[in-house]
């Protein structure tokens, strides 16, 4: 781990949030942040989290305009594996000096529940999104990982004939002639079991407070965490969803207890009167620690902001995956 790692985590377990109470009945923590003075509930329970493959491509360009404009692109369509091909986002950018041939990079990461499946993805977004995109290279940026897929030696054959092998530094690549010049491309990408679905949910009394808290979180998260992702628009999602369907045959629908205009028509609402809009930041990450740590930051930069009236998070008892994090003890509330 890095000294700025180092700092981040230590800096992500800091008690910034104060205990007023405890109501045993409804299972809620009352907390207020003691740099804003902000109140608000956090409901003591947990996020259901579970297993993926995950590859971690970095891209390389002339400019970090262009290496963005390619991780964009390539990590499109990817929000959710329930309807989506993959999941896939940015996790973050990477300095010149610390990228195989001296450029610009982004890191990015793309899950999979199968191994095969993800090497596909692979092969599809580096070949259709960055080796199209001026300028770029792609590298494996996974090098702890022990497997690793064929992934340039794939995408070799582009080149019909006229690629040709060679190094970057210590990587074996790929140089493909395109019409700009040559695409360069790593052999292979390292891949690994990962987690996915870490999450907490907010509740606000307005739509207005909900968002810039949303955003406040993302941000945090974004400048602080480290080998996570989320992978939704912006960070945010707003229509989080169950598993199945109470009327129809899908594999998930929307998330009707957490939905603030049906709180008077169910029995099984989970959103408090004072709250009128909710969103959920979802977190992947290449291990269950950095997931927890990117939970906390998001929380606590959350009850910052004024407005906020709850915290929760999504789980199906225990039944989706294996991973849990309960909110009291990422927060490290007692």
């Amino acid at each position: 781990m890095s000294q700025t790692e180092k700092a981040s985590k230590s800096t992500a377990n800091e008690s910034s949030l104060e205990i007023l109470d405890y109501n045993e009945k409804e299972k809620l923590f009352t907390v207020k942040d003691v740099e804003t003075g902000n109140i608000c509930t956090i409901l003591d329970t947990f996020a259901e989290m579970f297993s993926m493959w995950v590859a971690r491509p970095l891209i390389t360009a002339e400019t970090e305009r262009w290496a963005k404009i390619a991780a964009r692109t390539a990590t499109g369509f990817a929000s959710s594996i329930i309807m989506s091909p993959a999941e896939a986002g940015i996790e973050r950018a990477v300095d010149p000096r610390d990228t195989p041939d001296g450029r610009p990079g982004v890191l990015i990461q793309i899950f999979h529940r199968a191994r095969l499946d993800l090497k596909n993805q692979l092969v599809l977004r580096i070949g259709q999104c960055v080796m199209t995109c001026p300028t770029t290279a792609a590298f494996d940026g996974f090098s702890e990982a022990k497997r690793r897929l064929k992934v340039g030696r794939s995408l070799r054959l582009f080149g019909d004939g006229f690629q040709r092998k060679g190094m970057i530094g210590k990587r074996k690549v790929w140089r493909i002639p395109v019409m700009e010049g040559e695409f360069a491309v790593e052999d292979r990408f390292g891949v690994a079991k990962a987690v996915a679905g870490g999450n907490f949910i907010i509740m606000a009394q307005d739509g207005v407070a909900g968002l810039q808290a949303a955003e406040a979180a993302v941000e945090a998260i974004t400048n602080k965490a480290h080998k996570v992702t989320m992978t939704f628009p912006g960070g945010v999602c707003r229509s989080g969803s169950k598993a199945g369907s109470m009327k129809y045959k899908l594999k998930a629908s929307t998330n009707h207890p957490f939905c603030p205009k049906l709180r008077d028509l169910i029995s099984d609402s989970a959103v408090p009167e004072t709250a009128a809009c909710v969103y959920e930041i979802i977190i992947n990450g290449l291990n269950l620690d950095a997931v927890k740590e990117a939970m906390a930051i998001g929380i606590k930069a959350t009850v910052k902001k004024p407005g906020v009236v709850r915290i929760s998070a999504g789980n199906y008892g225990g039944k989706l995956g294996p991973y849990h994090a309960y909110l009291k003890d990422v927060l490290e509330l007692s």
